[in-house]
């Protein structure tokens, strides 16, 4: 989950007295618009839940979007970090527990229920609950599927990062053939860059975007990248941003065992949001259920307050 500067109303804090003593309904991991969804609802539903954030705000990948959304009929003319504000101020009036750079190390079945284990103040805590929920989200893919490594002068993944930079004057290689990649093309154009280039093995864009582009700057096929050298091809660039789309962030998953589908992602019941493991949900774009955007992920966590009400109610 990514973080950014910016200040974000405070939250309540559950306590850590109170968090190792008693058995919490629902331990939610993530506190994107998924996570904060659901908790919001289990807290109006009359359950105690806990919200749970390994960044230091709420929001996920909106709050790293510091662009207007034009997509969320309820949000005209706000930007990605003004809906995640919008957010926490929501969760603040909810009254729902919840915990930031926060994230969480193991989660374990037993026979007494599930424990979740967190890093908190770079202490080890165990937390006992009678359901886990996975709002993790997803991460940038790198270069390579599960490639996490950093070069000066590659970008790695929309958002913040590029927002910041100063394109004036540079030439720039963008790579891959999504929306994420032409919408980004135009956006380094109009913030001055020399020369742009787009290296797609496929183009899979919408069309609108496609049809913006300068036909001349497009390359489509196979391409080699060096980052150390910051070249594509052979050439040579100041900048190389990278969008190769998303993967799941799932790194406290090897505990948990739970099953994924053909692309990575954690599967789940449609009806349910539930995964392979008992009392173990999966929401948002760690599970990619529908199409991914801010309104299915808010959509998935109310199906899984209504599931966890249904267990927890029977």
């Amino acid at each position: 989950m990514l973080s950014i500067g910016g200040s974000i109303p405070s939250v309540v804090q559950a306590s850590k007295e109170r968090d190792m003593h008693q058995k919490w309904d629902a331990v939610i991991a993530g506190a994107g618009p998924a996570g904060a969804s659901c908790a919001i609802w289990l807290r109006h539903l009359g359950f105690n839940p806990l919200l749970l954030e390994a960044s230091d705000r709420v929001g996920g990948l909106v709050a790293a979007n510091p662009f207007l959304d034009i997509w969320t009929a309820s949000s005209p003319g706000m930007t990605g970090e003004q809906i995640a504000q919008q957010i926490a101020i929501h969760l603040k009036s909810s009254q729902v527990p919840m915990r930031l750079s926060c994230p969480v190390t193991d989660v374990r079945l037993t026979e007494q229920g599930l424990t979740v284990n967190v890093r908190n103040n770079d202490q080890l805590e165990m937390l006992s609950t009678r359901t886990f929920v996975i709002a993790t989200g997803v991460r940038p893919r790198g270069l390579h599927p599960g490639d996490t490594r950093k070069w000066p002068g590659v970008i790695v993944g929309p958002g913040e990062q590029v927002a910041n930079q100063d394109f004036q004057g540079l030439s720039v290689a963008i790579l891959g053939g999504g929306d994420n990649g032409f919408e980004n093309y135009e956006y380094v154009r109009r913030k001055g860059a020399r020369q742009v280039h787009v290296y797609a093995r496929s183009v899979r864009a919408q069309k609108q975007f496609v049809m913006r582009a300068d036909t001349a700057d497009i390359r489509v096929g196979p391409y080699a990248v060096d980052p150390q050298a910051r070249s594509v091809n052979g050439r040579t660039y100041d900048l190389i941003l990278v969008f190769y789309g998303w993967e799941p962030e799932l790194g406290f998953m090897p505990s948990l065992s739970v099953q994924l589908d053909a692309r990575g992602f954690v599967g789940t019941d449609p009806a349910s949001t539930q995964t392979s493991v008992p009392q173990v949900y999966a929401i948002g774009e760690v599970a990619q259920r529908m199409h991914p955007c801010m309104v299915t992920a808010m959509a998935d966590g109310v199906v899984a307050a209504k599931a966890i009400e249904k267990l927890l109610s029977a």
